[in-house]
Formats: structure tokens, C-alpha cells, sequence
């Protein structure tokens, strides 16, 4: 279990260093955004290309950092029911999701994913818009999403399960939810008024 554990490790600072570099295309998104919007309401002229180039920023985003998503238990549940529960039935609902769900969620994404990438390569799929962007770059992410997310959740099985024998502490048990954070400040800031 212990060099599970290490691969573990690697895996999770693979997918922190990558979250944190890809996160920062949205700022690049946002000045193409700006650019583009500038130049089309002083020269109106614009190109298809750069709005789709925002689309695939975004979605290079959300589709490469669903991994660090994970990594750091910020992933979409029911928060309300979650917290009432006993930890160890928190631990198995985790280990049960993530092996019963996300994973093979995963493998079909990536199996369907792979034929429908390959196509577009094969035509050179080109957008339907004048002046777009080539259409399977974008596709090649849902793959490369997929797979980062696959391994991620195999990171955070081999944790909670290490987490259930008791050879780890709980990687999230100090946690506190981006809300909770968010609402704690708001009514300091409530208060101090």
C-alpha cells in the first residue's frame, strides 16, 4: 500500500502543477474576450476564430482542471447531507462513487471519446463558421480530460482507502468549504458594520 501511496503523491502533484497552470488560461480568455470586443466595436470587424478560441479556452479549463477539482474535494455533492453523516460512511460513499461511478464514467467517456476524435482528424473537421477554428484540437480535450480525471480518481481511491485502514489522516478532514469561507467572511463583515 505504501508505494500505492507514493504513486498516489505523484499523481497529485502532477495534477496541482497542471490545475494551476491551466487555470490561468482564463485570464487569457478573458483578454482575447476583451481584444476581440475592442476591435470589433472600434473597427467593425471581428473573426469567428476568436470566439471560438475562447470556447476552447474555456473548455481546456474546465475539462483539464476537473483533475484538480478532485484533487482538492471541491467536486460537486449535496454538501448538507454529506456533513451530517459519520465519517466512515463518508468514506464509503467516496470509495463506492468514485470505483462505481466516476472511474467507469471515465472509461466510457474515453472509449466513446477516442472514435469521435479520431473522425475529426481523419476529415480535418473545420468549424461551421466562416473563419473558425479547426474542430479537433477542442475534441482531442474531451480524451485528455477524461484520462486526467481517471487517474485523479484513482489517486483519491488509493487515499481513501489508505484513509479507511487508518495508514493515512484524512487528506480533507481540516478542510474548510469554499462556501463556509465565503460565508463566515460575509458575516464578519455583517458584524463589523
Amino acid at each position: 500500500m505504501q508505494s500505492l501511496l507514493k504513486v498516489s503523491q505523484g499523481i497529485d502533484a502532477f495534477t496541482r502543477w497542471t490545475g494551476k497552470r491551466m487555470a490561468w488560461l482564463i485570464l487569457v480568455a478573458v483578454i482575447v474576450s476583451s481584444i476581440n470586443a475592442i476591435v470589433r466595436k472600434t473597427f467593425d470587424t471581428s473573426s469567428n476564430s476568436w470566439l471560438e478560441l475562447q470556447w476552447v479556452l474555456f473548455s481546456i479549463v474546465f475539462l483539464l482542471c476537473s483533475s484538480w477539482t478532485l484533487l482538492d474535494n471541491e467536486h460537486i455533492r449535496i454538501d448538507i447531507v454529506n456533513n451530517v453523516l459519520p465519517k466512515t460512511v463518508r468514506n464509503v460513499i467516496d470509495t463506492v462513487g468514485h470505483a462505481l461511478f466516476l472511474l467507469p464514467l471515465c472509461v466510457v467517456m474515453i472509449i466513446t471519446g477516442g472514435p469521435f476524435f479520431m473522425r475529426s482528424v481523419e476529415i480535418n473537421e473545420q468549424s461551421g463558421n466562416a473563419g473558425g477554428l479547426p474542430q479537433w484540437p477542442a475534441k482531442s480535450l474531451i480524451i485528455v480530460g477524461f484520462v486526467s480525471l481517471s487517474v485523479q480518481g484513482v489517486s483519491e481511491l488509493i487515499k481513501r482507502i489508505a484513509v479507511m485502514r487508518g495508514l493515512i489522516p484524512d487528506p480533507h478532514a481540516s478542510q474548510v468549504n469554499a462556501i463556509e469561507a465565503e460565508v463566515e467572511h460575509l458575516v464578519e463583515a455583517i458584524i463589523k458594520r
